[in-house]
């Protein structure tokens, strides 16, 4: 799986938020996926809550290591050099409880003020992703949906976009007058 997204690159929307946390005093990006691409772009406040394709883990003890590092080691499946236990792809699985050290750094965000959310590009199907959102209506600050299909969420933004991302995200950026990377 991790080898059939290393060739793949992140997108000029990607590169975007990228260019927003720089901008802005304060960007975190919450993601779902875990191909790395809002890393490989250039932000730096990521929260991969279901973890990141590019990295290993043991399934026996806490030895955690980059796939590039590892490569060519050992035979497969991997082997924890640490305690001999099997290393996996360092992402949730059906089933899996979510990283401990990613939900309480995501909980000590979503719990600060803030000004602005966007949505982009989910389906909005669980509800740590939803959270931003709804509390954004509640509290009654903007929120801006960018998504081609409705969500569950779609009623509760502000704004909602029925576009790409990528063309969403440097549409906006070229408006603000931002520099694409």
């Amino acid at each position: 799986m991790e080898q059939a997204c290393r060739e793949a690159v992140p997108n000029r929307g990607h590169a975007v938020i990228a260019a927003m946390e720089r901008e802005f005093e304060q960007v975190w990006v919450l993601t779902q996926n875990v191909d790395g691409f809002h890393q490989r772009a250039g932000s730096l406040n990521v929260i991969a809550i279901h973890g990141n394709l590019h990295q290993l883990r043991c399934c026996t003890c806490s030895y955690r290591t980059d796939v590039e590092s590892y490569a060519g080691l050992n035979p497969l499946p991997p082997i924890c050099p640490s305690c001999g236990g099997m290393l996996q792809p360092d992402v949730v699985l059906f089933g899996e409880n979510l990283d401990q050290a990613n939900l309480a750094l995501y909980d000590r965000e979503v719990n600060r003020a803030f000004d602005l959310v966007l949505s982009i590009g989910t389906t909005s199907l669980f509800s740590y992703i939803m959270e931003p959102v709804i509390d954004a209506a509640l509290f009654e600050r903007p929120c801006v949906e960018i998504n081609p299909e409705p969500t569950q969420i779609s009623e509760l933004v502000t704004l909602r976009l029925p576009l790409g991302a990528e063309a969403a995200l440097v549409a906006i950026w070229e408006r603000y007058g931002g520099a694409l990377p």
